[in-house]
């Protein structure tokens, strides 16, 4: 049976984007670029809210002579990774991804049930309602060292705690450090 991974990039204090939305004090040097391409090749699926869809549509749909021979790597994974979107609004995706047709904890179960390898979770609207749901089971967060002082918060407010055991820590040499929990 799968496991659901949300991994993620964060500030040191707790955000996943900024005020407005920003994500640019996130980008990969070449260390931990490699390194999410190897993780993005362990996935047997990803689930993306519509969002993060649209964010990451050009590694469908761009033509791959744009890409250097890292990118064009992760390229190629990602269109061959099936995905499933929720939307409300998308009508139709593109690429290896489908609508989502059930509700999110349904289709987790699915994707659990039918996969062998971890399924990623992506978008935080989409990752809250998982956290909510208490249907994460590695959280992988990517410290940045950067202080927002605001915007989208990496783990919702809730009611209940979440009990984690550190499985894995890792130093980039951008000064990004990986954070590796599992539920006990």
């Amino acid at each position: 049976m799968g496991t659901v991974i949300y991994s993620i990039g964060v500030s040191l204090d707790g955000f996943i984007a900024g005020p407005d939305g920003e994500i640019d004090w996130t980008e990969p040097d070449e260390e931990l670029f490699r390194f999410h391409i190897d993780q993005t090749r362990e996935l047997a699926a990803h689930l993306c809210g519509r969002r993060l869809y649209e964010t990451m549509l050009v590694w469908e749909t761009a033509p791959d002579s744009q890409w250097d021979p890292a990118e064009l790597e992760f390229a190629r994974i990602w269109r061959a990774l099936p995905k499933v979107v929720f939307s409300s609004t998308l009508e139709r995706v593109e690429g290896n991804a489908r609508l989502a047709t059930d509700d999110l904890a349904t289709e987790i179960t699915k994707l659990k049930e039918q996969s062998d390898g971890p399924v990623a979770v992506g978008g935080a609207g989409l990752a809250a309602t998982l956290v909510e749901l208490d249907l994460i089971d590695d959280y992988r967060l990517f410290v940045y060292p950067v202080v927002l002082g605001g915007g989208t918060p990496y783990f919702p407010a809730r009611a209940g705690r979440i009990n984690l055991e550190l499985m894995e820590t890792r130093t980039f040499g951008g000064r990004v450090v990986h954070l590796r929990y599992r539920r006990p």
